[in-house]
């Protein structure tokens, strides 16, 4: 991918040294770029959350209030160097999310911190979510034979319009945190240290916005987004990597991601009545039609000729609530995005949907298809994000992303 900025031939230098760092012996004489902070220890910090563990941050933690998605492709040839690349996010995570003072700079070079957060880094409850595509699993570093059962490149359902640029990624990583800068800041980090072994694929970064007035957020359509997602209890049936999996994979899941355009122009010329009538809850609560504040189990029952909630609508389309449906939930993490204007002078406002489920087929993929054709997909149209694998957790300073799966 070609890189969109025009660099000095000082700050080229720089870069090569940098690089050239990264990849020094000790006592080379090459500067450590990737110092430590004075300390790592994340629980020794308020607002920061546990690194280490059997599933990584950013899945079932509450999500935080600012996000980014970045695809990312591998630019790297040899597994040697994958290994490597995966090191150094390792490191770079485990880093950041502790928060504290940077390493101090080195004399003539480049500094140690980009200084956007000043001179002792917040926590911010910062998640780094790391999860491999289905293209990282071609011929380049021999890990075919070990790619997730279930993972698949992202297809067009029928109301898409994807944009290829806007898809896809041999890498995927999910920032989040409770403050906007922090989220930058560790993206503009992850990418100094990875830089030459990573191309950005694409980006989109989100927001939650407050309750108005309480319970969940709602997004740019004026309706509450998110309000069902499984327990504790049904994780390992709905979210966790499941026994038919490799080994390495134990303790990853599914993440499904879908950049939704919301043509919000066109929506606000309709009535509430029939803005409720697609979605088939209440605007102001929440709640379904059938009644009930927004925790409410929608009546279907006695509503099976859709009288009172369509059966064309977005709620109960998404989730028929039978025993048959029971096992397609999915744990979602949703945020609203605003890109400023589109060419047509339109808003471009949305949604990064994230799902993260045990089984793409089974949950998102076959809720999908029953969406497919709802009056929802008139003011609405998904065109990028996709299908990615996010990795089983680190389990202690010696642990690395994919550790696992290199070794498998």
């Amino acid at each position: 991918m070609p890189c969109p900025f025009n660099f000095s031939r000082r700050s080229f230098l720089s870069g090569l040294a940098a690089s050239a760092a990264v990849g020094a012996a000790p006592g080379a004489g090459a500067e450590p770029t990737s110092l430590p902070l004075e300390s790592t220890d994340s629980l020794d910090r308020p607002g920061a959350l546990d690194f280490h563990g059997e599933h990584q941050q950013g899945i079932i933690n509450p999500p935080q209030k600012y996000s980014e998605i970045v695809a990312l492709d591998v630019q790297v040839k040899t597994k040697a160097r994958l290994d490597k690349l995966l090191r150094t996010l390792s490191e770079r995570a485990r880093i950041l999310t502790a928060g504290g003072t940077p390493a101090p700079d080195g004399i003539a070079y480049p500094a140690m911190d980009s200084g956007e957060l000043g001179p002792e880094l917040p926590a911010d409850h910062l998640s780094i979510t790391l999860a491999v595509g289905d293209s990282l699993f071609d011929d380049r570093f021999g890990l075919a034979a070990h790619k997730p059962a279930h993972l698949r490149a992202m297809e067009a359902f029928a109301d898409d319009s994807l944009q290829e640029e806007m898809c896809h990624g041999d890498l995927a990583l999910q920032i989040c945190a409770d403050e906007r800068d922090t989220v930058l800041h560790a993206l503009r980090d992850i990418l100094r240290h990875t830089r030459g072994d990573v191309a950005v694929r694409w980006r989109q970064n989100g927001y939650m916005n407050s309750p108005r007035p309480s319970g969940t957020q709602r997004n740019h359509l004026g309706f509450k987004d998110g309000i069902v997602n499984p327990g504790p209890d049904d994780y390992d049936s709905l979210v966790w990597a499941g026994s038919d999996e490799p080994a390495w994979a134990a303790g990853g899941s599914y993440m499904a991601v879908r950049l939704i355009a919301m043509y919000t122009e066109f929506w606000d010329r309709i009535s509430i009545a029939e803005q409720e009538q697609i979605f088939g809850r209440d605007r102001v609560t929440g709640g379904p039609l059938s009644g009930g504040d927004e925790h409410a189990e929608p009546d279907y029952l006695d509503d099976a000729t859709g009288d009172v909630i369509p059966t064309d609508a977005h709620i109960r389309l998404a989730n028929p609530r039978t025993p048959e449906t029971a096992d397609q939930l999915m744990l979602r993490r949703a945020y609203n995005y605003d890109n400023g204007v589109r060419d047509n002078g339109t808003l471009d406002v949305g949604l990064v949907f994230i799902s993260f489920q045990q089984d793409l087929e089974r949950q998102f993929i076959t809720v999908q298809k029953r969406l497919e054709g709802e009056p929802l997909a008139d003011y609405i149209r998904p065109y990028g994000g996709g299908y990615f694998f996010a990795l089983p957790g680190i389990a202690d300073e010696s642990d690395y992303f994919a550790r696992s799966l290199l070794e498998a």
